[in-house]
This record gives C-alpha cells, sequence and structure tokens, in this order.
C-alpha cells in the first residue's frame, strides 16, 4: 500500500499544470511534468517534508486535515479522496482464514430465479458471476455454459471478459468507456481490500495478459458507478439500451445483485422482451448457501502473505 499510495499523488500531481491552478512558471523547462512537490505543498498549506513523506508512502498519522487540503489541491473527486484516505490509513491486516469458494447466498438465488423479466446477476467484489438467472445469461455471456457461475474453477469475472473475451467486448459499443469505469471500479475494490488474495491475482494476471488493461491501471484512474445506463449491441436482437442497479447484500462479503431493466414502451424494452422469448431455460446451479459473514476466502490461505496489487 505504500507504494499504492504514492504512486497514487504522483499520478494526480502529474495531471495538474501550474498554470491551470494560478501559479508563476519559472522558466522554460521543468524536469517533472504536471507540479512540483513543492507547488503542491504550498497549494495544501503543507510542508514539503510531510508531503514528501506521503509521497513515499510513509503516511502514518496523517490527519484528514491534510488529506482533505490535498485533495482540494489535487482537484480529485469525492471517490478519489475516499480513496487516498483508504490508501494512507489502510485497514489492519487481519489473520488471513482457510480458503473456502464463495457462493451467492441461497436468498441471493430465489430472489434472480423470482426475477424472469429483469437480467440480473449476482457479483462478488473481484465481479466473479456467482449466480445469474436464464435472462441474465442470455444478454451478457450466450456463449458460455450456464452453469459455468457454479464451478469456483471456472467461473466468469465481468472485468476479465471484459479485456479478453472477444464475444464479450463486442456487447458494448463504446467498449473504450465501458473498460475505462471497470478500471476505475476495481481501483476502488483493490483500495478498500488490499490484502485480497483474490482480487491482486486478478489484476495481475490482467496486467500480464492485456495491454489495455495494463495501459488503464497504470494511470489510477478511481471511480464508482453503481446505477446508470449501459449501451448494447447484442448478436441476436440489435442495439439496446438498459438501466442499471447495483444492490448491495448484506454482509461483509460484498456481494451485489446487478439487474438491469429497459424503459417501458421503448424498443430497448421490445428488444429486452424478445431475448426472453428466444433464449433457452436452463435449471439454475443449486450450491452451497454463503450465508453473510462466512466463507471469507478472499485474503488467501491461513499464514499466507498478502498478494500485492500491481501498482
Amino acid at each position: 500500500m505504500k507504494s499504492e499510495l504514492g504512486d497514487f499523488l504522483k499520478n494526480r500531481r502529474a495531471r495538474l499544470s501550474p498554470e491551470e491552478l494560478g501559479l508563476k512558471a519559472y522558466g522554460t523547462r521543468r524536469r517533472v511534468s504536471g507540479l512540483r512537490r513543492e507547488e503542491l505543498a504550498m497549494l495544501a498549506g503543507v510542508s514539503v517534508t510531510h508531503y514528501t513523506r506521503l509521497e513515499q508512502g510513509r503516511a502514518a498519522g496523517a490527519s484528514d486535515s491534510v488529506l482533505d487540503a490535498l485533495a482540494r489541491a489535487l482537484r480529485l473527486t469525492e471517490d478519489e479522496t475516499v480513496h487516498l484516505k483508504r490508501l494512507a490509513r489502510p485497514p489492519a491486516s487481519a489473520r488471513p482464514a482457510s480458503p473456502r469458494p464463495e457462493h451467492a447466498t441461497r436468498s441471493a438465488r430465489r430472489l434472480l430465479d423470482a426475477m424472469t423479466e429483469v437480467p440480473a446477476l449476482v457479483l462478488d467484489r473481484r465481479n466473479d458471476i456467482l449466480a445469474w438467472n436464464r435472462l441474465g445469461h442470455a444478454l451478457l455471456a450466450g456463449h458460455l455454459d450456464p452453469a459455468a457461475p457454479g464451478d469456483p474453477a471456472a467461473r466468469p469475472n465481468l472485468t476479465r471478459m471484459l479485456f479478453l473475451d472477444e464475444h464479450f467486448r463486442e456487447l458494448y459499443p463504446d467498449w473504450s468507456e465501458e473498460a475505462t469505469l471497470a478500471v476505475a471500479s476495481l481501483r476502488l475494490a483493490a483500495g478498500r481490500h488490499p490484502d485480497d488474495r483474490g482480487l491482486a491475482e486478478l489484476v495481475g494476471g490482467l496486467v500480464i495478459r492485456s495491454e489495455e488493461f495494463a495501459a488503464r491501471w497504470a494511470r489510477h484512474p478511481v471511480r464508482t458507478c453503481t446505477s446508470g445506463v449501459k449501451h448494447f449491441h447484442h448478436p441476436v436482437v440489435g442495439s439496446m439500451e438498459l438501466h442499471f442497479e447495483n444492490l448491495l447484500i448484506p454482509g461483509d462479503l460484498g456481494q451485489r445483485i446487478i439487474a438491469y431493466s429497459a424503459e417501458p414502451g421503448s424498443p430497448s424494452e421490445s428488444a429486452l422482451r424478445l431475448l426472453s422469448l428466444s433464449a433457452p431455460g436452463f435449471e439454475p446451479v443449486r450450491e452451497p448457501d454463503a450465508s453473510p459473514g462466512r466463507g471469507r476466502s478472499e485474503a488467501g490461505a491461513a499464514g499466507a502473505p498478502p498478494t500485492r496489487l500491481p501498482s
């Protein structure tokens, strides 16, 4: 996390220029892009020494007032400010529990079964698909085995699919924007859960296998997106504009339900109805129940050191 904090501050400092902040630039040659440490420290009202310690990852004792002042000077968004504070004051690492496959709760699976006209999925905090209903499978992954979420070893992951699955990425007409948002959301998750071994392995694998992911990850985007509109170009029913909502499932596992809906009376509603009629039926996979507060496999095996996230 020390490197994460320093890299984040350097990245945001490099995005700003003295001129746009009303500072007088002396000389024409600057050895650094963006603001110098001294300039940022002056804008935030902190000593250069104190700021340098923060950029070196030595954030012990950093107060809210100092971090808020830096956030204002760097023109951080609300999401970025929260992320900065998490990096500066990471939670104390608990002893990792024995690994245990994560599953959707029984009540979440029942809810998905009841949502017959709405595409819906259960996701964990890494974007692994733990369960989906018939229409959720048809919308996002009709080319995959409907039973795939039931196998932890072969479970689909939305972020991995977005960068490595050609069929999935073709669903999004504005793939670049979707990819940037996915990386920004993953950055937030990494800040909340710095010792999540599975999350670190996901990021590390994508950095190695996808230059597009690696380039975005290096820019440190940070943004949360709990609801909005997504545009799809589905291979069966064509273009759709669907509203989505992320619904957090109570408990400490970080699971959520994401559901999609169309504007009543719109062409997208007709397309979604057509997709429902054409989608093959399947029997939802019944897995062990994951009650809230159980199944903490995220931190890795007992006694194993946490895997560091790529910076």
